[in-house]
């Protein structure tokens, strides 16, 4: 028979454990719902940017050969329906099309411009927050606790989004002519 002293640091061993477990397992469930939510986020990003390109390139306000049109609206078209396995270089595609449009010798409206520049640092930003919170989970999944108890059940690993979202660079305003200043000339006074 356990005597009372046994029973009481059982029970002093188990409640500390069942709260690392609970607050554990609350971690890795609030950890997959932030996957969930950034991986929503980072989709809805890429559909804006694909949808932008593709705005950009069917405008007549944006100045493009024919070829040059079919090809951008093909990469958007690609992009507005990926397959799950190819996702990552349908993205690089449209990703390349947009800094192409964005700094290319393109003539655009200003708005069409804006609206390129601000889909692809949307599609930055959200790609950020999604491998962050993959990082995290990730990291609390490898530790050795909850692999052992399998805290996370049957839930897949996340995995990173790697894609080249590169920015395109901001546009410099062309350069002045430069105008000459006249100066007025006064005369020299006489110190005499």
């Amino acid at each position: 028979m356990l005597s009372v002293g046994w029973l009481i640091f059982a029970v002093c061993v188990a409640i500390p454990l069942t709260m690392w477990v609970t607050f554990t397992l609350t971690r890795l469930d609030r950890l997959h719902a932030r996957v969930d939510a950034a991986q929503a986020a980072l989709d809805a990003q890429l559909v804006r940017r694909a949808a932008a390109l593709a705005h950009v390139a069917q405008s007549p306000d944006t100045e493009l050969s024919e070829t040059d049109r079919l090809r951008y609206e093909a990469v958007a078209n690609a992009a507005l329906e990926p397959e799950p396995h190819g996702r990552q270089v349908v993205e690089n595609a449209v990703g390349r099309a947009v800094v192409q449009l964005a700094e290319g010798p393109v003539t655009m409206s200003a708005d069409a411009d804006r609206e390129l520049r601000e889909a692809a640092a949307r599609v930055l930003i959200a790609r950020r927050f999604y491998n962050d919170a993959v990082r995290d989970t990730r990291a609390l999944r490898a530790r050795r606790m909850p692999r052992l108890l399998r805290l996370a059940g049957r839930r897949a690993l996340p995995d990173f989004f790697d894609i080249d979202d590169t920015a395109p660079t901001e546009r410099r305003p062309a350069p002045r002519p430069a105008t000459t200043v006249s100066v007025p000339s006064f005369p020299a006074k006489d110190n005499a």
